[in-house]
Formats: C-alpha cells, structure tokens, sequence
C-alpha cells in the first residue's frame, strides 16, 4: 500500500493583472527556462525580481538573461504575473511527489523557443562582430534541437558570411545532425540571393 503523498497546495492569483504586455509574457517564460520541472513559482519570482538569494546564486540562476527585470516590483506584485501567465495557459504546475514545479504548456513552448533562439542569434552574431560577448560554441551542443533548428535558419537568415568560423567551431563539437545542419547554412551563407 503507498503513502498518501501531502502535496505543496498552490493557489493561483493574479490580483487584478487583466493583461501583461508581451514583452512582460516573454520574460517570464524565460526566465522559467531553467526551471522547468526544478522550480516553482516562488524561485522564478526570485529571479524576476533580481534575489541575491544563496540558493539562487548556488544554482547560477542570477545569469538568466532576465535576472531582475522586475526589479522595482514588489513580490506579491511579481507572483500576481506569473500567476496571469499560468492561468493563461503559457506555463503549467505539475508535480514530482509533493513540490508544485513549473513546465511550459505548448503555447508557451512555442514562444520561447522563438525568444531564445533569437538571443543565441543574437549572442552568435554580436560575437562574429568583434563585440566583447561571452558565447562557447560548445554550450549548444545539448540544447533542445527544436531550437537549435530554429537558430540555424536565423543564422541562414542572415545570409552574413562572417558567422562561418563560429558555425564553424560549432560543428566540430555537435553531434553528427546537427553538424550536417550546419554546414547546409554554411554553404548558404555568402550566397547571392537568386
């Protein structure tokens, strides 16, 4: 006979929040990121608000490109946000045993892929420029291949040939697929349009 489980109750309120700007939508399923099945509500608002909490820091979560974006909001006032965009239907609770933790639901989903695999594009094209940007290739290489397939038509996008020795050194450290991948938008790049 199993244990009766006494799971963390949550309560979702979102305190009059009737609509976020999509900006707003964006952060905060980014900054669910790394959370997803780790973490709850009350991590992702310490990151939201910018917490220089031990545990956050121990967990390295104060490198999420959306640490502190709420900053001047208090954290009832952070919680209300993500509440809206779980009672949206943008992020979901499930449960490993008696801890609520966050997951994307499919809407969600498909909005940050979309958003992080611009910021890679983003980050990839800033450090073909020459810019002081800290961006190790081989970081990519167990990302989520949905957005990874979605990064590589950006950079093919592009059509900038100065992204080559970054994509470059990408395939030397990716799986056989995804470096097949990379060198198609290799040959792409540079081409003239037809």
């Amino acid at each position: 006979m199993s244990r009766k489980v006494d799971r963390v109750p949550v309560n979702l309120d979102s305190r009059g929040v009737a609509e976020l700007p999509f900006a707003d939508v964006k952060a905060i399923l980014r900054g669910a990121d790394d959370l997803v099945m780790r973490g709850g509500r009350s991590l992702l608002s310490q990151i939201l608000k910018g917490a220089r909490r031990k545990r956050l820091l121990e967990l390295g979560l104060d490198t999420s490109p959306v640490f502190g974006y709420y900053r001047k909001l208090d954290a009832e006032q952070i919680l209300a946000r993500i509440d809206w965009v779980i009672l949206k239907g943008y992020l979901r609770i499930e449960y490993d045993h008696r801890l609520p933790l966050l997951v994307y639901t499919n809407a969600g989903w498909e909005i940050e892929k979309e958003t992080y695999a611009e910021e890679l594009s983003g980050m990839f094209q800033a450090a073909a420029a020459g810019e002081s940007v800290q961006f190790d290739v081989s970081e990519l290489k167990d990302k989520n291949r949905e957005v990874i397939w979605l990064l590589l038509a950006k950079l093919q996008a592009t059509g900038n040939p100065e992204l080559k020795p970054l994509l470059e050194a990408w395939a030397n450290v990716d799986y056989k697929k995804v470096k097949n991948r990379i060198q198609q938008v290799m040959k792409k790049l540079g081409e003239s349009p037809a």
